[in-house]
């Protein structure tokens, strides 16, 4: 279903750390040929190779990246979630999608066309720059998560996850896992297996696992076991 953007979608856009520094005119200029459309069932949004003429964001739900193989094997290369933009790249590289995008069921994006975007870009040069200084910052704070997960167990990759989940309601002892687990691995970087086995090293601090619903009574202790 499409809609026309709510005030609420805008300030979704608002967020993005490409549009963060937009002025009201430029932000209604952007969004005044915008639509957000919600998704019923999980649904592919692009192709790789596909001609990239708009770039996404996500206002709730999320969407899965990924790339297939001579095999037909998918390899899931990043999970966006609420908050997030993505295909921005592509619209000023290739001009092509790199990647595959499937929408999960109860999805809605804000999706904006490439010709907007350019448009403004061309007509405001200091427009293009602030842009720019916006994803860079963006690119180095995303290294720098990186960096920090690669150099983390399974384990502790697992309970930094659950705490930033936690973290988002405040004084809860059992969070809903937003994602599939196999979603939830990719995005953690680490196979299926080894997230069952993490979620098993986790019982032992009382983290429970039933379902999508994860248990978890003393979140001082997971947190201690993430600064060891």
């Amino acid at each position: 279903m499409i809609t026309r953007l709510q005030a609420a979608d805008v300030d979704c856009l608002l967020r993005l750390p490409m549009l963060a520094e937009l002025r009201p005119n430029e932000v209604r200029a952007l969004t005044a040929e915008a639509a957000v459309t919600t998704y019923g069932d999980d649904s592919l949004l692009f192709s790789a190779g596909d001609p990239a003429d708009r770039f996404f964001a996500v206002v709730e739900g999320y969407v899965r990246l990924f790339a297939l193989n001579n095999d037909g094997h998918e390899t899931t290369i990043e999970v966006i979630g609420t908050g997030a933009s993505f295909a921005e790249a592509a619209i000023f590289a290739t001009g092509r999608y790199p990647v595959n995008a499937e929408v999960a069921a109860g999805s809605r994006l804000v999706s904006v066309r490439d010709t907007t975007l350019m448009r403004l870009l061309r007509d405001d040069p200091d427009l293009a720059m602030r842009m720019l200084g916006c994803l860079h910052r963006w690119q180095i704070r995303l290294m720098q998560e990186l960096l920090q997960l690669k150099t983390q167990t399974p384990g502790r990759r697992l309970a930094l996850y659950l705490l930033d989940l936690l973290d988002q309601t405040p004084g809860a002892t059992s969070i809903a896992l937003p994602h599939r687990k196999a979603v939830i691995a990719a995005r953690i970087g680490i196979t299926p297996e080894s997230l069952s086995r993490a979620f098993a090293r986790l019982g032992r601090l009382g983290v429970e696992s039933e379902g999508t619903v994860v248990k978890i009574p003393d979140p001082a202790a997971l947190r201690r076991f993430c600064e060891r």
